[in-house]
């Protein structure tokens, strides 16, 4: 028998939510659908559900709010957000608080399901213990620990840790821009470009303990870890 997944859905448009819900609870999903984001909240606390989707305008707690309360206490749930604004800055501001995809309004139920399925099957990559050196740290991909010689691991965001697996993959060696944004992100366009220079920065100032360490900036093609 296929598993059941728990999914809650923040929708404050009452005709949405239940479409969004009843389409999902029609590919084996079982969703806890919410009005606004206090209601959301409560049903986190309540469940342990395998991904979030949350819509950004919301009354009562908004999308991004309710994203980085949720991000206190769990950093590795994949959260998607819905919104009906699309200038860069928002969809910036939705990726670094910890949201792993942004879905703008309108959008096409089969658009939203395959995004939900990548983002659940990312999840289940590397099953097996896989301990990997960078330089003076130690990266665990499958717990999304990054640890510095003895010191406290950190503990890296989904889409950092799969980010710096691919960049660790392919060390020294330029990690194509646009293949790792269809892949990560579902799409090579400009907001997620912004997004992944922001995670970049991110996993810079992690890996800043350890002088040898470098990831350039290869102008037009991509990325190289170098260490």
């Amino acid at each position: 028998m296929t598993e059941t997944i728990d999914i809650i859905l923040a929708e404050d448009e009452p005709a949405l939510g239940v479409i969004i819900k009843e389409s999902l609870e029609t590919r084996n999903f079982r969703v806890h659908l919410a009005k606004d984001g206090e209601e959301a909240f409560k049903l986190y606390q309540s469940i342990t559900p395998k991904l979030l989707v949350l819509d950004v305008m919301m009354p009562k707690k908004d999308g991004f709010t309710l994203a980085k309360e949720i991000r206190l206490e769990d950093d590795t749930v994949p959260i998607i957000f819905l919104t009906a604004k699309s200038q860069t800055q928002d969809v910036v501001e939705g990726f670094s608080i910890g949201g792993n995809d942004y879905l703008k309004k309108p959008f096409s139920m089969e658009e939203l399901i395959v995004r939900i399925n990548n983002l659940l099957d990312r999840t289940q990559i590397q099953k097996k213990a896989e301990i990997i050196p960078i330089g003076a740290y130690t990266f665990n991909f499958p717990k999304q620990l990054l640890q510095f010689k003895e010191e406290e691991s950190t503990l890296l965001t989904h889409r950092e840790a799969h980010l710096l697996f691919h960049l660790v993959k392919n060390k020294n060696q330029v990690l194509d821009r646009s293949l790792i944004l269809k892949k990560l992100w579902g799409d090579d366009d400009f907001f997620n470009g912004r997004s992944m220079d922001v995670f970049i920065t991110k996993l810079r100032k992690k890996l800043k303990k350890d002088e040898s360490i470098q990831i350039i900036n290869v102008r037009g093609y991509g990325y190289k870890l170098v260490v």
